[in-house]
């Protein structure tokens, strides 16, 4: 499947939605109306290092929505194993699924979506796209790319450096993630229509010690100059900015994404340029309620589709700077005052606004 570019949907009957037909699901129930103990959610998280958006948000979200919807809820996570993401599945299916949210890792999701469809169970790619799925529930990523490649753009302009003459490194997500094509897509439109080419690219990965590696490895071979640093999350950015640290490198436009603790307080500290906030709890919504749509064998509203056909239903992304930090905190479940404004990051939380 190509997974960079997506097909606008048509507008229907005036309205920006495309209504696709939903599958069959496993049976009759209708966890909208209270459902029973037949009606399982099986989940299938990828890790817990790559983001701590996974466990901290994504689990507990999906979890309260769906028991909300009716369903028995049965969350996993693969800790980053791809034979342990078939393992799980496996054991999901022979207990008994009605509905499959999978996030894929490195693949591993297509095989186990061949198989649920076997069985006549709708499977949705839930934040990363992947061959087999009924539906595909994710931010808007391309739009995230934009985003980060305008906060590339904010920073440089803070730091008084021409786009075209400016030195930007690309620290991208892992290759084997549908996504991190979207992300590269949106930020390069943005950069490459400002003049930026990278000076550095190095191979992708959704990881902060390579992602430190990498940098660090660019850096030396740019002499030690650079003017801006597209990072395509948080943690990544994390392994970035300990190398600007290192080589006492402030001021320097680092973009990210997910808004975690550490990215917004890199933000505050100023080692940091803005992140992409994708609040979590719209996107667990949005599944829970295209869950129980297929469920019910009913229509699915989706904003666009992949190029494959697969229907696309779209969160929206929020760029967040120093002065937008407060909101993330004040939306509360995703980063607390208590976790953020530490000793060493308190006065600039007070200079911000942030309060609990």
């Amino acid at each position: 499947m190509k997974k960079s570019s997506l097909l606008a949907a048509a507008a229907v009957g005036g309205a920006a939605a495309l209504l696709l037909s939903g599958c069959a699901g496993g049976g009759t129930a209708t966890p909208d109306d209270g459902g029973d103990a037949s009606n399982r959610a099986c989940v299938i998280l990828p890790d817990a290092a790559s983001s701590p958006r996974w466990e901290n948000l994504d689990r507990p979200f999906l979890q309260d929505g769906l028991e909300a919807a009716g369903f028995e809820v049965d969350i996993q996570n693969s800790q980053a194993d791809v034979n342990k993401f078939t393992t799980i599945a496996d054991q999901q299916l022979t207990q008994g699924c009605n509905i499959m949210l999978l996030v894929d890792y490195q693949g591993a999701a297509e095989a186990v979506a061949a198989k649920a469809k076997a069985e006549g169970i709708p499977v949705i790619a839930y934040d990363r796209p992947f061959s087999g799925a009924d539906a595909y529930v994710s931010f808007d990523n391309v739009e995230v790319g934009r985003l980060q490649g305008q906060i590339v753009l904010d920073g440089l302009e803070a730091k008084g450096v021409a786009p075209a003459d400016a030195v930007v490194v690309y620290i991208g997500g892992d290759p084997t993630d549908g996504n991190a094509g979207m992300f590269h897509e949106g930020a390069d439109e943005v950069l490459s229509a400002a003049g930026i080419s990278p000076a550095a690219e190095p191979d992708g990965a959704w990881d902060q010690t390579k992602s430190q590696t990498n940098f660090e490895q660019a850096l030396t071979a740019l002499n030690g100059h650079v003017d801006g640093v597209w990072a395509a999350n948080d943690t990544n950015a994390a392994g970035v900015i300990k190398v600007l640290q290192d080589n006492d490198l402030k001021g320097v436009a680092v973009s990210g994404q997910d808004a975690n603790v550490a990215g917004l307080q890199n933000i505050l500290l100023g080692w940091q340029t803005g992140t992409v906030w994708k609040p979590v709890k719209d996107l667990a919504e949005k599944a829970v309620e295209v869950a129980t749509t297929l469920v019910n064998g009913d229509e699915v509203q989706a904003d666009a589709q992949l190029d494959d056909g697969t229907p696309y239903i779209q969160a929206t992304p929020i760029s967040v700077g120093p002065d937008q930090v407060k909101d993330v905190i004040a939306a509360g479940g995703y980063a607390t005052f208590d976790e953020v404004c530490t000793a060493d990051v308190a006065a600039a939380c007070a200079e911000f606004g942030v309060t609990k």
